[in-house]
């Protein structure tokens, strides 16, 4: 291994010496009892920045917004056009194809899930349509008449189920939210 250059070896040492230029001067403290390095002492008030003063948060008001209404994009409503024709020819498995293609492109969109629970309570399969209501509840926050829908076949379902009283309640729930 090379040796440093003895000038640049003091060069480096006596940079490692040099004061910080951006702290005031201070005193080294002696020892503390038992050994150990000095301490600096605190900077003087005046150095120090003003505190932050925490400002209250504002109370967040809820902003009136208008009921949320869904609707089906032009591809979906394509598909759902064809389903309901399908449906009516009694081709509920196509029909069912149909949905679960519109539900690829708008796979958020409550008033899909509802089509395809009905497609399903045509079928009798009224586990999967109450499933489906629910799901499309879920998604209709904020549109009470999409969410209206959802309860009327949940109710449906329920009824097909031999749930009266269940039956009952979500139908209720769904005349409640026709009226808003």
């Amino acid at each position: 291994m090379r040796a440093l250059p003895p000038l640049i070896l003091a060069i480096i040492l006596s940079a490692c010496r040099l004061p910080n230029p951006y702290s005031a001067p201070s005193k080294p403290q002696p020892a503390p009892p038992g050994g150990g390095a000095p301490t600096l002492p605190a900077p003087p008030p005046e150095q120090l920045p003003p505190p932050v003063e925490r400002q209250p948060e504002p109370e967040a008001v809820p902003s009136p917004q208008p009921p949320r209404s869904y609707e089906l994009g032009a591809a979906a409503r394509s598909l759902v056009d064809q389903a309901h024709a399908q449906s009516a020819a009694g081709n509920f498995p196509v029909a069912a194809g149909s949905i679960e293609r519109a539900l690829r492109i708008e796979p958020n969109n409550p008033l899909l899930w509802i089509e395809l629970g009905q497609v399903r309570l045509a079928e009798s399969n009224y586990e999967q349509g109450e499933n489906l209501g629910r799901k499309a509840l879920s998604l209709a926050t904020g549109d009470p008449k999409t969410q209206s829908s959802a309860w009327r076949l949940i109710a449906y379902a329920l009824q097909g189920r031999g749930r009266g009283p269940e039956a009952r309640e979500a139908q209720a729930r769904a005349d409640e939210l026709a009226t808003h």
